[in-house]
């Protein structure tokens, strides 16, 4: 018996099929290792940049598998995906199984000619390959935990910075700070309704709208053109006709293929990605995270052949692209159907959609240009003192490539047969007045396409990269458009004016070379992450005595303190922007946006009495009021008055050390009782008590807990003592 490992439990049921029962086909479900969370243990930095791999949660069972099955077996080969991350999950399983002798295939689709034909070349794990992917995780880890730890301190406890997703954050933050400064310019578009006067009785009328040429900025002009042009009689004065053009576009690679479907199907990055594993892992398409454009030699015969056979021999034109890509690696293929002979794939509605649009695609790029006749017609006043007016049609003469892709055909603008000369019929001449807009914030469609002309990244990483900004709360997507918010305008402002080399589109596309060359055998791991990481520390070391960076600019003019009428700054905070007093922390003064006042920490006159140096102040906080000592976080002193005690109390003595009234708190997970004696007393239930005792007696004649509130009026209140029946009373009826 053989074993053959590959990384996902699908794709293992399609490739069993494919090779009966000689070979043993298990998944170690992705990765089997990864660093821990912690990042002191992860890296030995001073033992040159060594990782320290932990097996991952749940993967001990799957490793355990996996060495007893290649007891067994007389080969084990290593299948996992034909790229670098996938190289480096290779190595991890033949490292955490203790795998000797393991050989490495890959293969690009799942069909059973690749993958009979990929186990006919084993080779050895390519250490390049995997130690080009080790310099991007140790990269990525030691970047972003040392970056994230500024922003911890001088920013926000939990938030982030990494080598990409902060790159992708300025990016947006540029396009936002443009939108802002941008200056509308008013001008004017001037259209008119034209009737044709037919030349003989019997000849057709034909409304068209002409427009004019130049848009004028100066309403004066714009009324004396309108008035010069009801005032005159019109005529056509040139007829334009040429034949143009359009090409298809190349086979999909990643971050095309997650463009068109955000535009065409409106699915999301991370949700494209989803739907094309599935479809790879059926044998439906070939491997989706690809660079490349290039079509293998059998897959562009069977799309001749397909061609030929469905559209004709006269539409087929076989055609070479170039990768536009200056770092192109991972597989060697574009994203292709396995089979061009299948017009449709998938089993679900999302699958069929993305299958169709991947067919279009790989099927019009070996077919000919789209023919296309455009006319234009333009036309004045005898008097030529007003600027043309023109209207452009176009009529499809030979589909070409999008006799499959109708979808991108759109619909023919005939204009009627005129000549020079010919007279028109003015019926509407009007003005309307307009303002430049700014450009357009990104959507992820257009963010993908920024970072890939910026060779910022790569197609792999791009739905995590907005997923993750996302998830952190630096941008907002509403429909299509990403928005930066508040704390993503803030964290990528610290980092642009602290951090701005390690944000910058330089520093991460060379970085991306500079992996290349670790993947070519032309550089060393140790040798780039020293280059790295020894003036990176020093420029994060030197940022320790920083402020914290949660100033967002001045306050509108006018908008003064409510306590000492002094000016006030934008802050940031949890909950978003607000008003400060520009004096804080000697004037607490705080208001809302929109103006309102903001009860802020009020002194209480206090000394603390832990630290003996802080003053008491009363604070609302995430889970109510409270009383803290100004000094935090030096001094984590905290209590409450008896104002507070009251309105939290439930009036119910605690059941343990019975000095103590269970109060209402607000934890993390929703609203539970405790005992006001905390923390000598520790004792916690999760639903309001009703201060009674359960009438049941235990074995020993012992009482049983207090009751506690249940919420319905069907089921009795239930008891605190979980080996009571009255514990679970919803099931006495039962």
């Amino acid at each position: 018996m053989k074993l053959l490992i590959v990384e996902s439990p699908s794709k293992a049921k399609t490739i069993s099929k494919y090779l009966g029962k000689t070979y043993e086909v298990r998944a170690s479900v992705g990765h089997v290792r990864d660093l821990p969370k912690s990042n002191k243990k992860a890296v030995d930095i001073e033992g040159g940049f060594i990782p320290h791999y932990e097996v991952s949660v749940g993967k001990e069972k799957v490793i355990a598998d996996i060495k007893a099955l290649a007891k067994k077996s007389n080969e084990v080969i290593l299948a996992t995906d034909p790229d670098r991350e996938g190289e480096a999950i290779a190595w991890h399983i033949q490292e955490a199984c203790s795998l000797k002798g393991a050989k490495r295939v890959a293969f690009h689709e799942i069909t059973e000619e690749a993958i009979k034909e990929a186990l006919k070349h084993p080779r050895d794990i390519d250490m390049n390959l995997k130690e080009a992917q080790e310099a991007r995780r140790v990269l990525d880890r030691l970047v972003g935990y040392d970056l994230s730890g500024v922003i911890w301190k001088k920013v926000r406890y939990g938030l982030s910075a990494g080598r990409v997703q902060s790159p992708a954050l300025r990016i947006i933050m540029e396009r936002e700070r443009e939108i802002r400064a941008f200056i509308p310019v008013t001008y004017y578009v001037i259209a008119g309704e034209f009737q044709t006067i037919g030349r003989m009785q019997e000849s057709k009328t034909y409304t068209l709208i002409l427009e004019c040429e130049t848009q004028p900025n100066d309403k004066k002009e714009a009324d004396r053109i309108v008035k010069d042009g009801k005032n005159s009689s019109w005529e056509v004065i040139n007829i334009e006709s040429t034949e143009v053009s359009r090409s298809p576009k190349a086979p999909f690679t990643t971050s095309t293929l997650q463009q068109a479907a955000s535009s065409r199907l409106g699915y999301a990055p991370s949700r494209t990605m989803g739907i094309a594993q599935k479809l790879y892992e059926k044998g439906l398409i070939t491997y989706m995270r690809t660079d490349s454009t290039t079509l293998g030699a059998q897959a562009v015969a069977e799309i001749k052949t397909t061609i030929e056979k469905n559209y004709g021999p006269e539409l087929l034109e076989l055609r070479q692209y170039k990768t536009k890509s200056k770092n192109a690696q991972e597989a060697h293929e574009a994203i292709r159907p396995t089979h061009a002979s299948a017009r449709s794939g998938g089993t679900t509605d999302d699958e069929k959609r993305l299958y169709s649009l991947i067919w279009e695609r790989t099927v019009a790029s070996q077919m000919k240009d789209a023919k296309l006749r455009r006319s234009k017609v333009t036309a004045n006043i005898p008097t030529k003192s007003i600027p043309n007016f023109s209207v452009t049609g176009s009529v499809l003469i030979f589909p070409g490539w999008l006799t499959v892709s109708e979808s991108s055909r759109g619909d023919d603008v005939i204009l009627p047969d005129l000549k020079i000369g010919d007279e028109l019929n003015l019926k509407t001449l009007q003005s309307t007045e307009k303002a430049t807009e700014p450009p357009n914030r990104y959507s992820e469609a257009g963010l993908i396409k920024e970072l890939e002309k910026r060779g910022i990244g790569r197609p792999s990483t791009y739905a995590s990269t907005l997923s993750t900004i996302e998830a952190r709360g630096y941008v907002d997507k509403v429909n299509k458009t990403l928005f930066p918010t508040d704390t993503g305008e803030v964290v990528i402002s610290f980092l642009e004016e602290h951090f701005p080399h390690y944000i910058g589109d330089t520093f991460t596309a060379e970085m991306e070379d500079k992996l290349d060359l670790i993947a070519d055998g032309k550089a060393t791991y140790l040798k780039t992450l020293k280059d790295f990481y020894g003036p990176f520390t020093k420029d994060v070391k030197a940022k320790d005595k920083l402020e914290k960076a949660t100033n967002m600019g001045d306050a509108p003019e006018g908008m003064q303190c409510p306590l000492c009428d002094a000016n006030m700054v934008i802050k940031l905070a949890k909950n978003g922007k607000f008003y400060s007093c520009i004096r804080y922390p000697d004037c607490m003064g705080a208001r809302k946006i929109d103006g309102e006042v903001m009860e802020g920490p009020k002194k209480l006159g206090k000394k603390c009495p832990k630290c003996e140096k802080g003053e008491l102040m009363e604070r609302e906080g995430k889970y109510g009021r409270f009383i803290a000592c100004d000094n935090y976080p030096k001094c984590k002193y905290i209590e409450q008055d008896e104002e507070m005690r009251k309105a939290n109390s439930t009036g119910v003595h605690c059941n343990k050390c019975k000095d103590g009234y269970l109060e209402e708190r607000k934890g993390r997970f929703g609203i539970f009782f405790s005992c006001s004696n905390y923390p000598d007393c520790k004792h916690i239930i999760k639903t309001r008590p009703t201060g009674n005792r359960c009438t049941w007696k235990k074995d020993d004649g012992t009482e049983c807990g207090e009751l506690m509130m249940t919420g319905t009026k069907t089921i009795p209140d239930r008891c605190s003592d979980k080996t009571c029946p009255m514990h679970n009373p919803h099931k006495l009826d039962k």
